[in-house]
């Protein structure tokens, strides 16, 4: 067991110990809310290098990764009732599959589709995670989806959605497919990193003894999050006009 057979522990410095943690996390997320795809910098030097550049794309990928908000969201949401490290692992790993498959054939391949559509869905892969966490599926409609299935899914999504921002820029094809794979090297570290600090947080939230009430609020929040990411890419579908 990785976290379940910790007893409660409501204790204040532990708690204090959270909060601040969670302030620094959320302070750190505010400020890269609006990070994710690829900023101007990022693209100028994608769109003027040449040959293989194991690390700055390595660079690149973790940086995309740790400023995702979509990503880190639904992994939180897979995450937040896993308290064995082994079905962490699991589950992460899936998503990687997932992630890392359609990320690479989806640019080598030159499979397209409108970017906007496609993190409507990453939106909607937040939103069915907070229900999954709610148990809204059995309740509410009274089907329970396969949820190792379903992150599998959804990790084909989140990749195929960077997979539609790099398709906007203008690659090199000397050294692309080393390029790419350091950059999904970079993905799976970044996506390590991020991890470990969610898991703390997490693990600190867990030990006090308003963490099963408190999970309600949070699933909810995360379930009106996804709905705002949809409605958000929706928009700049509508406005910006179909992308072929």
């Amino acid at each position: 067991m990785f976290l379940a057979i910790r007893p409660p522990i409501p204790s204040r410095t532990m708690r204090r110990i959270a909060l601040l943690l969670l302030g620094l996390a959320l302070a750190f997320l505010s400020s890269t809310l609006w990070a994710h795809g690829v900023n101007e910098n990022d693209k100028a030097f994608i769109e003027g290098a040449s040959g293989i550049n194991i690390i700055p794309y390595m660079y690149l990928g973790a940086k995309h990764m740790v400023t995702g908000y979509d990503h880190l969201l639904f992994l939180a949401g897979v995450i937040f009732f896993l308290y064995r490290l082994k079905d962490v692992g699991a589950y992460v790993t899936l998503f990687a599959i997932g992630h890392s498959t359609t990320l690479l054939l989806g640019v080598l391949l030159d499979i397209r589709a409108n970017p906007f559509l496609i993190d409507a869905i990453i939106g909607l892969s937040v939103v069915y995670k907070a229900i999954d966490n709610l148990d809204g599926f059995k309740t509410w409609f009274g089907i329970s989806p396969n949820p190792k299935a379903a992150v599998l899914i959804f990790g084909f999504f989140h990749g195929f959605g960077l997979a539609t921002k790099l398709q906007e820029l203008t690659l090199a094809k000397d050294g692309m497919i080393y390029n790419l794979i350091s950059f999904n090297v970079g993905v799976e570290l970044g996506q390590f990193m991020a991890l470990t600090i969610i898991l703390l947080l997490m693990n600190l939230w867990r030990m006090t003894s308003t963490f099963h009430r408190s999970a309600i609020v949070a699933n909810a929040a995360l379930m009106t999050a996804g709905f705002v990411l949809i409605g958000y890419q929706l928009a700049g579908y509508f406005t910006a006009g179909s992308i072929s």
